[in-house]
């Protein structure tokens, strides 16, 4: 049985070390006084309230120690912070190429837009394949509680791909394999974008007639994004796209549809930010995705109103009426 350190002790990493319990896996937290507390108080009130961490989870401050001695390292941390985290445990005693990096994050690198297996390729020694991400419809907080959830790993070595589902199964979290590395991160990214949008309309008191039509013509944005950047269209209607775009949009535990919901009801970005208390992938990647988009001259008239919205202070009904006037076409997917 492979030996599993989870970077990372927000929400996510949390509920993994909770799933992951029988495995004795250690969770690590770059506050070294936090770490200390999660250890002796075996609860994560902050980020997962609630949830009992059971005692076979090793919590620690000491990267050195977490990076050592694991045979698979899980990087749970926020995307903005992934690359420096990945330079120092590059640098870590009892680092090693040979060890299996697995991504739970989504997101798209602010200035970049780089994909998070591009960031952690650049960052890390590890051969071809040996990076995967681990992504799907899945809230930290139902996952934590063992409600039946089901995600995708995403990678190019399908024996390693089949590896990290063994790892992961459980009876309650069902993973599959999927070689469309590039295809999943963008899906699982992009669709965050696509939650502001929804959530936005939740606070405008709008009903299911918007919300269908925005993840309908949001999923078509992700679609033809994705394809251009050499993702597969299928992927999109899968767990990745599909799947997690939908619980992102509906649910009252995603930060981003929470997010848009504040943007919606008159709330400015930063204090929306501060009500959440919590990182929404979405924001810095509506940046990216728009740049992306823009780079390649593709439309993705959701994500421009939603980054109009976040960055341009935008009134919310001027943007829905923008988007409501566009010249009028037919119904295609790209």
């Amino acid at each position: 049985m492979s030996s599993i350190s989870i970077l990372g002790a927000g929400s996510w990493g949390t509920a993994l070390a909770v799933l992951l319990a029988d495995r004795a896996p250690t969770l690590w937290d770059h506050n070294a006084s936090r770490a200390a507390a999660l250890q002796e108080g075996r609860k994560n009130d902050r980020y997962l309230p609630g949830v009992v961490i059971p005692g076979s989870v090793s919590i620690t401050g000491d990267l050195a120690s977490a990076v050592g001695s694991a045979e698979v390292l899980v990087f749970a941390t926020p995307s903005h912070t992934l690359r420096e985290v990945a330079g120092r445990v590059r640098g870590a005693r009892g680092f090693r190429p040979q060890q299996l990096i697995v991504n739970v994050a989504k997101g798209l690198e602010e200035g970049t837009s780089k994909r998070i297996s591009e960031l952690l390729q650049e960052e890390l020694p590890q051969p071809q394949g040996a990076i995967v991400s681990l992504v799907g419809p899945s809230h930290a907080e139902e996952v934590a509680r063992r409600m039946p959830t089901t995600v995708v790993v995403a990678g190019t070595d399908l024996d390693i791909l089949r590896q990290v589902q063994d790892i992961f199964a459980t009876d309650t979290f069902r993973v599959y394999t999927n070689t469309d590395l590039v295809g999943v991160e963008l899906a699982v990214a992009l669709k965050n974008v696509i939650a502001i949008a929804a959530g936005i309309a939740d606070g405008l008191g709008f009903g299911d007639n918007t919300k269908g039509a925005l993840l309908t013509r949001g999923l078509a944005e992700m679609a033809r994004l994705g394809q251009a950047l050499g993702g597969r269209p299928e992927t999109f209607s899968g767990l990745a796209g599909l799947g997690d775009l939908v619980t992102t949009a509906t649910s009252r535990h995603s930060r981003n549809r929470n997010l848009g919901e504040a943007i919606g009801r008159g709330v400015p970005l930063p204090q929306a930010l501060a009500q959440i208390g919590m990182v929404a992938e979405g924001v810095r990647t509506t940046r990216a995705a728009r740049d992306l988009a823009r780079a390649r001259n593709l439309e993705m008239p959701i994500t421009e109103q939603v980054y109009r919205l976040l960055f341009e202070s935008q009134e919310p009904q001027r943007a829905i009426r923008e988007l409501m006037l566009r010249a009028p076409k037919a119904e295609v997917w790209s």
